[in-house]
This record gives C-alpha cells, structure tokens and sequence, in this order.
C-alpha cells in the first residue's frame, strides 16, 4: 500500500501525527502559454494516523512562479470545508493554481486544531510546478 501512495502522491510529509500528500498534474486544456497562463490542479489527501480527531481551521500557501514572484494564500478551511478527521480517516480534496510562467512550486501548512483544543500547523510538503518542456 505504502508504494501504491508513493507512486500515486508524489510529495508527503508527516506532523505531529497527520501526513498530507500531494498529487499535481499539469492541465494542458485549461492553459494558454501564448497568452502567459499555466495552469496545475493538485491533489491533497490529509491522513490521521493520532489517536485523537482532529479538525482543519486554515490554510497557508507559499506559491512562487520562475521569475521568483511570490504569493501568498491564507483563508478559512479548505474548498469551503472544515473538515474534522477521525483517527485512522483521512480527507480528500482537488484544487488548482495558475501561473504566469511555465513552472514554479507550491508549499504551506494547515492550521489544525485536536480533540483537547489544542492548535497545530502540520507541513504541507512542498511540491514542484512544471509543464511539459519547461
């Protein structure tokens, strides 16, 4: 099983108990490189391998494109959600990310929060951004 994940989500890491991984595929029918637009979906499944559930509250993303352009994305949850994960579960979702060069690379952490009250950031691996023939 641990290859079948490592060949299917090519990034993870692990913190404080929750690993994340990341898919990203390169989407070639919704990009435009004449007109400067690349555009990446990716794939995230955060895994609770802790004892306790614990509940996504945030996210922090740190996108840079290849011209060494950097932005930052915070907000509330993740695709409109909040998800709580029970032990053993875990919790999927697919967003995406344009750029305005031909490759660049993604990271960030989740603002999570456990069964006590506690708050934690787990580490969302950083993952590269690449078109075909970048």
């Amino acid at each position: 099983m641990a290859d079948l994940m490592s060949s299917l989500f090519g990034y993870h890491a692990q913190t404080a108990g929750v690993t994340v991984r990341v898919a990203v595929a390169y989407l070639a029918d919704q990009s435009s490189p004449e007109a400067g637009r690349w555009f990446w979906s990716y794939h995230i499944r955060i895994e609770n391998r802790r004892d306790d559930a614990v509940q996504l509250l945030a996210r922090h993303w740190v996108i840079r494109d290849a011209g060494g352009n950097v932005h930052e994305v915070r907000g509330e949850g993740v695709v409109g959600e909040t998800p709580r994960i029970e032990p053993g579960d875990s919790f999927d979702y697919v967003s995406g990310c344009p750029l305005e060069t031909a490759s660049g690379a993604m990271a960030g952490e989740f603002h999570m929060i456990d069964e006590q009250g506690t708050t934690f950031d787990i580490e969302i691996p950083a993952f590269d951004l690449a078109a075909p023939d970048s």
